[in-house]
């Protein structure tokens, strides 16, 4: 029996001691950003005019709301990549870096606003983990067998190529409104398998490389998905007040519902992510004023600038500059006061270069 027990340890040790090192290499930036990135409490003096305790989120959250979207603008880079070359010329190791070096920058200042609760720490680390886990993998694989059967097939691209490079486009601008794991992997799998082999072993090697990849997401996005249904639902509204339209003007914004009037303004009802940001360019295009976003007075936005040029945002304040995933520029992260949130976003145009994102609660 020792016998046996000795020979089963000498076939497992070295697996489990690689997957132990793998763990502490995974968890080790959470251990960083947990103990290296605290900021100090500032006073935040403040009355809400929205009232109701159900629509006020708390202010640290427009600074932790950038990680879960810094995924997103890492597929955006994924699809801007191939384009023109192949999935081995995206910075897999850069764009981790930068989700870990962002959310320690936004972890000091959610401090100074009140701080990170813990469910919202958890959830951070949970996809920082994953994500870092997920480019690794998939680095690692373009890196060596993508690579060498790129090689092989020529600058042609496969119609296998096509297909992941059109899903990667799809799966972009599907994140900006609607959780990951709703997506249909299934459909993309079957769509790879569909498109005709030409002969070389790119096409083959996508089919099965890529194609496992999109199976295990779907099996992942099952279990993300029941685990999600079985607690309480995200709240996919926001509520704001706004001044300057009447009843009638911001009725005829789509997506925009008045709830009543309240000091200062209206208070309108508004679904949240990509649509909340595309509501409030409208509302301050037609001279409307933002009072007040779900009670709170400072909010996070993101521009898109060339590399090296140095944009106006005074009386806004830049937190933190870094390169884009997969572009030649620079997304700029960005804290702005929310009464002067309309003339900055009149200031600075939807588009790239220019305005990107109005980071909700």
């Amino acid at each position: 029996m020792r016998r046996l027990a000795a020979a089963a340890w000498r076939v497992v040790k070295w697996p489990l001691a690689g997957a132990v090192v793998l763990g502490l290499l995974l968890l080790a930036p959470v251990g960083y950003v947990e103990l290296g990135c605290r900021g100090e409490g500032v006073e935040q003096p403040y009355t809400a005019l929205i009232t109701d305790p159900a629509f006020q989120r708390r202010e640290a959250n427009t600074y932790l709301t950038y990680p879960e979207w810094h995924i997103v603008y890492a597929y955006d880079g994924l699809a801007e990549a191939l384009k023109t070359g192949d999935e081995y010329a995206f910075d897999y190791i850069s764009s981790v870096a930068s989700f870990w070096r962002s959310t320690c920058a936004l972890m000091q200042v959610a401090d100074a606003h009140g701080g990170a609760d813990r469910d919202t720490r958890i959830m951070i680390h949970t996809i920082g983990v994953s994500f870092t886990a997920e480019m690794g993998l998939k680095g690692a694989y373009e890196e060596t067998i993508g690579r060498a059967t790129a090689w092989l097939r020529g600058t042609g691209k496969t119609p296998q190529d096509t297909v992941v490079a059109e899903m990667a486009v799809d799966y972009a601008a599907f994140l900006r409104q609607t959780p990951w794991y709703v997506y249909p992997f299934r459909r993309e799998a079957g769509e790879l398998w569909a498109a005709p082999v030409d002969g070389v072993v790119r096409g083959w090697e996508r089919r099965f490389g890529i194609g496992l990849e999109f199976a295990a997401k779907a099996a992942y996005a099952q279990v993300i998905g029941g685990a999600v249904a079985a607690t309480a639902p995200a709240v996919l509204v926001i509520r704001s007040v706004v001044d300057g339209l009447d009843e009638a003007q911001l009725a005829r914004i789509t997506g925009v519902q008045v709830i009543a009037a309240r000091a200062g303004g209206l208070e309108i009802e508004t679904p949240r992510y990509d649509l909340f940001t595309r509501i409030l360019v409208e509302v301050s295009r037609q001279r409307g004023t933002i009072r007040e976003i779900a009670g709170n007075d400072d909010i996070m936005v993101s521009l898109t600038v060339p590399e090296g040029f140095e944009p106006r945002v005074a009386p806004a304040r830049v937190i933190l500059r870094m390169k884009r995933d997969g572009f030649p520029s620079d997304r700029l992260l960005v804290e702005v006061k929310v009464a002067d949130l309309a003339a900055f976003l009149n200031a600075n145009p939807l588009g790239d270069p220019g305005l990107e994102h109005v980071f909700d609660y």
